[in-house]
């Protein structure tokens, strides 16, 4: 018998199954990977962004030890109301018992009931969980490559290199108010990254939203680098810019954010130019982070390219599952 709990507060007990959960699930899936701290995934659960919702259960036995999990995000911001993501975990042992299958059907329901059109979820591009996906009707809508930088042999020389008309700004944290309109509107740019057959909706930011983001981040502990060209003199917009995650208690790697030039800033070689120096600031400033991890759509070439001139490499791949809600 499966008992399916909602959880409306995350108590340190709940976190500390929910990490037990997820750390056996990646154990099995993806053996190479670093785990998240019981602190992690407590901040995860218990900050919300502010363009979503979460939903969440945990599946526990008859005994009541919890073998599975499962979070579900609600978006709330125009352009993407008709999208719902599904994280679902399942210790190894209990697979095929019908965990998954019970945590699936009440997280589509949920969705179904909140109207959503579409529900996503990621999976890894080896391993049963793509299977799992494919058996309950769910589509593969877009496949990522995940790849790594060694922080110590990146290749930084375009960090030095002259780009007439721009100028290179950092900050960490929050955007300076100065810059937020600029940043906002940089990040709009990022509405036409490739993203398959997924229905993904578009995101329009504003100086509030990069704002409320930047908050959430630091509500969770987690710390955020930010490097951008700028436009010297006219109208000084924001022609492109990387960010790096750096998670609350995180010693080895960090992760790679968005990374985006504006469509009228393209091809001056701005991407690999704010991404170098970001990787000069991680040297200075975050001399223990070895590691950076990104993803990138296989079809996103370009970016691809870029990654490759810095240094980075190929890791894994994921692929990304899409449940159509709406026409069943």
């Amino acid at each position: 018998m499966i008992n399916i709990v909602p959880l409306t507060q995350v108590s340190t007990e709940d976190a500390t199954a929910w990490h037990a959960v997820v750390s056996a699930s990646l154990a099995a899936d993806l053996p190479e990977e670093p785990r998240p701290t019981v602190e992690q995934i407590r901040a995860q659960l218990s900050v919300v962004g502010r363009d979503n919702r979460r939903l969440l259960w945990l599946a526990a036995d008859a005994d009541g030890a919890v073998v599975g999990v499962a979070g579900l995000r609600l978006f709330t911001s125009p352009g993407q109301q008709h999208l719902a993501e599904l994280e679902l975990h399942v210790t190894p042992e209990r697979r095929r018992s019908g965990v998954g299958s019970h945590l699936l059907a009440t997280a589509v329901g949920a969705a179904r009931d909140d109207e959503r059109r579409s529900l996503v979820a990621a999976a890894p591009g080896e391993g049963p969980t793509g299977a799992f996906c494919a058996a309950r009707g769910f589509r593969r809508v877009l496949a990522l490559d995940h790849l790594l930088l060694d922080v110590a042999d990146a290749d930084v020389a375009e960090a030095e290199a002259e780009h007439p008309g721009y100028e290179l700004v950092g900050w960490t944290g929050t955007v300076p108010d100065e810059l937020a309109e600029a940043f906002a509107s940089a990040k709009n740019a990022m509405n036409d990254m490739p993203m398959g057959d997924m229905d993904f909706g578009s995101r329009t930011w504003t100086a509030d939203r990069v704002r409320a983001m930047a908050e959430v981040l630091a509500d969770r502990g987690d710390l955020l680098l930010t490097t951008a060209a700028l436009e010297k003199g006219g109208k000084g917009e924001m022609a492109g810019y990387t960010e790096i995650v750096i998670r609350s208690g995180e010693t080895r790697r960090a992760l790679q954010y968005d990374t985006a030039v504006a469509p009228a800033h393209r091809g001056h070689g701005l991407g690999l130019w704010v991404k170098a120096e970001m990787v000069r600031r991680l040297r200075a400033e975050h001399p223990g982070i070895e590691e950076v991890e990104t993803d990138n759509a296989q079809d996103n070439t370009h970016m691809i390219a870029v990654n490759h001139r810095l240094g980075f490499r190929f890791h894994r791949s994921t692929h990304e599952y899409q449940l159509d809600l709406l026409t069943d």
